[in-house]
């Protein structure tokens, strides 16, 4: 198989793992905070929290947004170190060869 039709079949895969929970899994997908936040109360009604949020957000969206940003951030330094590192792998072998090559002649 060529790496043209390896990389579609592995988009293909990507986006079917992303789709597949949203069409196969039914009811809300709430966020760790709120699951934290109803077990408290369940398990204990009467706790206060130590302290208050040093500030709001005005919506779930901007939380969303928040996320993302920082998923998109993290993801972004991945795929800087690892092609940082690919590159010092490919300049090393290339001086690797190039080396070899001025030895034979």
């Amino acid at each position: 198989m060529s790496n043209r039709s390896n990389n579609w079949l592995l988009f293909i895969t990507v986006v079917g793992l992303a789709v597949a929970p949203l069409l196969f899994v039914k009811g809300g997908y709430g966020g760790s905070d709120d699951k934290a936040k109803e077990a408290i109360t369940e398990l204990h009604p009467q706790y206060k929290p130590w302290f208050k949020p040093v500030f709001e957000l005005p919506s779930s969206e901007v939380a969303s947004l928040l996320f993302s940003v920082q998923a998109a951030g993290g993801a972004g330094v991945v795929g800087y170190v690892i092609g940082l590192y690919k590159g010092r792998s490919e300049s090393k072998k290339r001086d690797e060869n190039t080396d070899r090559h001025t030895r034979i002649h």
